[in-house]
């Protein structure tokens, strides 16, 4: 018996179930793989969390890393290929992690963290002979093809964010993201009754160290076919939902800019027609970029507001969203919106303030091994911020207009600008510095360092901060530009005004 023995997915065996740009299994061969990856899962030694760290590009085995490790009853942390070896090494450490996925692309930089988080074990895919590394192929090979057991318990994910001190946080996928269930067999029996299941093949376009485009190891464990992108390409991705009649997708609306922005010659040689569910989430989309897509693709646009922490606190359909462009929707149980001034007094409807969501199950937001931090989230019991400032309409629709927390979202990834200034503090040349959100055409926000210069007649150049960041941290959470000042304004506290900062680079409104 396999996996998820699901009649859909067995009543055509041979058909293609995974595919990627080298490479295509059907539902056999997946059956086999996931069978062995868990039955060579479930005889390891991995500690009381079972965690197992995923470090690798968009590929097939990416997925069936992830996939093979819940039915083999791990928790799979995925991990930003991007990170450097001592970032990689911290949330090893933090996870507990006991064995490490890697694939060419980053095999080097896994093996060097592993040594210094003393993970034991390193399984890496399509990867050069290493000492220390065992091939996922003959992994694969000494466990047993049978079916395994399914009755232990499905274990969430356990994500990291950016730290606003500096350090990674993680957080388990929260119950409104995982299906949870007693066993693996009800876990997976209930992915196969989920939204996405509904429909036909799906495209993961974006990268599998996120929460979004992860949906795909749920879809795959539902018993629907899944199309695996290496990065996302603009081109590639119409092109492969012409090809392979893509119905589900989850892209964040700098995709969306990428894709309006192909030429309409390049447009017209691709059907999206297949197309009927294409969530999008990371980050408030522009109102003339959603009307740009639902006129070119349709009503299948359906957007969710949250965060990796909690999962959708709001939500809204297409047709919704035309009665109300701009918003992202009603909140979704067990949420409950509240709008608060700068000192936590209620305002009334149709009135700009603080977001805050009261989740009516009490949880809110939980860090791993960190109560304080989760505690620090909230202002009540369950009472939580994503760090927005909005209003809620008359019909009870949220609307997002600006932020009030350090963090920036860019092409819908969150990046505190904590991790940066630690950074470049220690540049011989910078004497203080602080990193804020501005404008970017595509990715809604950039980082960039606002830096006080040592010697003001002679600073450093914009490139050599920058490249020092990139030799400290991963690509995406470095500054892009640099600008240089007198003085950072700070008070006698030490402390630095953000939004006086920021302020000559934003229009006055940014209300979408």
């Amino acid at each position: 018996m396999p996996p998820f023995a699901l009649a859909r997915s067995r009543s055509n065996p041979d058909q293609v179930a995974l595919r990627d740009h080298l490479q295509e299994f059907s539902w056999n061969e997946i059956d086999s793989l996931l069978n062995r990856a868990a039955n060579a899962l479930l005889r390891m030694d991995l500690g009381e969390d079972r965690r197992v760290t995923v470090f690798a590009q968009n590929s097939a085995e990416t997925l069936l890393a992830h996939l093979g490790g819940l039915i083999g009853g791990t928790s799979t942390v995925p991990a930003s290929f991007h990170l450097t070896a001592p970032e990689l090494a911290y949330i090893l450490e933090d996870s507990g992690t006991k064995l490490l996925f890697v694939g060419p692309e980053t095999v080097r930089v896994g093996l060097e963290a592993a040594r210094l988080a003393s993970v034991p074990q390193i399984i890496g895919w399509r990867c050069p002979s290493l000492e220390g590394l065992t091939p996922w192929d003959e992994w694969l090979k000494k466990a047993s093809a049978d079916s395994p057991p399914l009755d232990h318990p499905p274990r969430a994910n356990l994500m990291y964010t950016s730290g606003t001190t500096g350090q990674p946080k993680g957080t388990e996928l929260p119950p409104t993201m995982f299906a949870g269930g007693a066993t693996v067999a009800e876990h997976l029996e209930r992915l196969a009754r989920a939204p996405f299941a509904m429909f036909g093949t799906h495209l993961v376009a974006g990268p599998l160290y996120h929460t979004g485009p992860l949906t795909g190891v749920r879809v795959l464990g539902g018993g629907k076919p899944v199309v695996v992108l290496p990065k996302f390409d603009a081109e590639a991705v119409v092109s492969t939902i012409d090809r392979y009649k893509v119905e589900s997708s989850v892209l964040v609306p700098t995709h969306f800019i990428r894709l309006l922005s192909l030429p309409p010659e390049t447009k017209a040689k691709y059907s999206t027609r297949s197309l009927k569910f294409v969530f999008h989430t990371g980050s408030a989309c522009p109102v003339d970029v959603k009307r740009g897509m639902l006129e070119w693709w349709g009503p299948v646009l359906f957007e969710a507001y949250g965060a990796t922490e909690v999962g959708t606190t709001c939500a809204i359909s297409p047709m919704d969203w035309l009665k109300h462009p701009g918003s992202v929707g009603k909140p979704v149980p067990p949420f409950s919106v509240i709008v608060t001034d700068d000192n936590g007094a209620e305002l009334p409807v149709g009135t700009e303030g603080r977001l805050y969501f009261r989740d009516a199950t009490g949880r809110g937001i939980v860090y791993h091994n960190d109560p304080a931090k989760s505690a620090a989230a909230h202002i009540a019991p369950g009472i939580f911020t994503l760090g927005e400032i909005g209003y809620v309409d008359k019909d009870g629709f949220v609307y997002i207009t600006d932020r009030f927390s350090d963090m920036v979202v860019s092409g819908g990834v969150n990046i505190y600008p904590a991790e940066s200034e630690q950074v470049l503090i220690r540049h011989p040349q910078v004497d203080d510095v602080a990193c804020i959100g501005v404008p970017h055409p595509e990715m809604g926000e950039e980082l960039k360092a606002i830096v006080v210069a040592v010697d003001p007649e002679n600073p450093p150049a914009a490139k050599e901060l920058i490249d020092f960041c990139k030799a400290n941290l991963a690509h995406y959470k470095c500054p892009r530009s640099v600008d240089f000042v007198a003085d950072l304004g700070r008070t006698a506290a030490g402390k630095v005004n953000k939004k006086r900062l920021k302020a000559p680079y934003w229009p006055e409104s940014r209300s979408s």
